[in-house]
């Protein structure tokens, strides 16, 4: 398995690993339509060299099929450039390998040369797999947003998660 920047021979690749998680899993923010919709305004931002401080989309690669990802988005304005959100997904059949703990890895060695001081991601309270990777990399639960989304006619909450660097 192999971690690295995403490349711009990616791009379909990238929209398709995106789509399929989101048919995998309920515990990504978005609905399908949107989530594609998502995936392709990232893309493009990621494209543009204006965005290379302020946005981070590293891949998980088996073989020639991307896996997972990890982006990275910086604040934007001067108060909150120090603040780096995250959003992580990663293919079913590879979780509980390692990938997610090595995108974390490779994400905070980025952060870090960029001066950024704060890691934080938000996840639903169900998800515990993914709180336990989480709190593994050193993020901590600084709060419980509750009724943040309506899935299936369900309100679900949402721990508000973060890692200090500095």
């Amino acid at each position: 398995m192999t971690i690295r920047l995403l490349g711009e021979r990616d791009a379909e690749a990238f929209l398709s690993l995106r789509k399929q998680i989101n048919e995998e899993t309920s515990f990504m923010l978005r609905e399908p339509d949107e989530n594609a919709m998502l995936a392709q305004q990232q893309l493009e931002q990621f494209r543009c060299q204006s965005s290379q401080d302020s946005l981070l989309i590293l891949v998980a690669e088996h073989g020639e099929q991307l896996v997972g990802f990890l982006i990275g988005e910086r604040g934007v304005r001067q108060r909150n450039r120090q603040r780096l959100g995250l959003m992580i997904g990663i293919l079913q059949a590879f979780t509980g390998q390692g990938m997610g703990t090595q995108l974390f890895m490779a994400m905070e060695d980025w952060a870090r040369r960029q001066g950024i001081l704060r890691l934080e991601l938000t996840v639903m309270t169900a998800n515990q797999a993914a709180v336990a990777l989480y709190q593994k990399c050193g993020f901590e639960i600084e709060g419980t947003m509750r009724r943040t989304m309506l899935i299936d006619g369900a309100y679900i909450d949402e721990y508000i998660m973060a890692k200090l660097l500095h």
